[in-house]
């Protein structure tokens, strides 16, 4: 866990949602971190679910393997972690939070700040930006990954396999990128009502659980990122869909999923961001 740094005088915080199967401790998080304390803000990271459930483990020969830290991950769970962290700032007298997620940890935080929306929830006030860094389609990205009838193939498996109580079970190694179970393979390609809403291939979709943030939202992916659009074209259509006065949405050249050797530039575009 990254604490915000108590030398700094101010009542702004970031609080940072890492990806799937990942964790805070990522040079990225570093580099960030250093550049908004720069600014005079606070950095909040913090290790959620889908991690450290299952992780690197050593086989006799010395080599590592990874065992999948999502497998187990129910993601709408994230909720109780992000509004944790939403309560503990607010304790620690940070008035003003700024919520920021990287791959997965965009899903945790649009389906987080919509739920506490439908509950009028008190602690939404201090939250004052959303920065969403690399959401991806999940299910989209997932069919084009495997092909449609091998996805529509794996999809049956986990419901036969539902059937036979076996959720817990992991679904075999070809049908995702990490070990994941039955329970939270289903959780993402057919229980995901509440968190299919990054839709980039749907021309119709009205994209209404990222218009429910009517508060500063910024987006950007790498220019390599896990996105099957053009990126030029994908910002030209969000741009359309979302209605929000303060959109800043694009994308760094030269760098992939993670924004490997251009943290800094990201970091440059979220304080530029986060100072208007």
């Amino acid at each position: 866990m990254q604490k915000p740094d108590k030398n700094l005088n101010t009542d702004e915080v970031v609080i940072s949602i890492h990806g799937m199967q990942s964790n805070c401790f990522k040079k990225r998080e570093d580099i960030l971190a250093k550049k908004i304390n720069e600014a005079g803000i606070a950095y909040f990271a913090f290790n959620n679910r889908g991690t450290e459930i299952m992780c690197y483990t050593k086989k006799t020969d010395g080599t590592k393997t990874l065992d999948g830290g999502c497998a187990y991950e129910d993601v709408l769970d994230s909720y109780y972690d992000i509004k944790g962290a939403i309560n503990k700032m607010i304790e620690l007298g940070y008035s003003k939070i700024y919520l920021q997620g990287h791959s997965l940890g965009c899903t945790k935080i649009v389906y987080t700040y919509n739920r506490l929306k439908k509950e009028k929830n008190d602690i939404l006030q201090n939250v004052k930006s959303v920065i969403l860094l690399s959401l991806v389609d999940l299910v989209d990205l997932q069919k084009y990954d495997l092909g449609i009838d091998k996805y529509n193939k794996m999809l049956e498996l986990a419901i036969e396999k539902e059937k036979k109580n076996e959720e817990m079970d992991l679904m075999p190694k070809d049908s995702f990128d990490h070990p994941i179970s039955v329970k939270s393979y289903l959780r993402y390609y057919r229980d995901n009502h509440d968190i299919n809403f990054a839709r980039f291939s749907d021309k119709e979709y009205d994209f209404k659980e990222l218009n429910n943030i009517d508060i500063p939202l910024f987006l950007r992916w790498g220019e390599k990122d896990l996105v099957i659009q053009n990126l030029n074209e994908l910002s030209e259509f969000l741009k359309e869909k979302i209605n929000n006065n303060n959109l800043d949405i694009g994308y760094i050249k030269d760098t992939d999923h993670g924004y490997t050797n251009k943290e800094e530039i990201l970091g440059e575009e979220i304080v530029e961001f986060l100072a208007k």
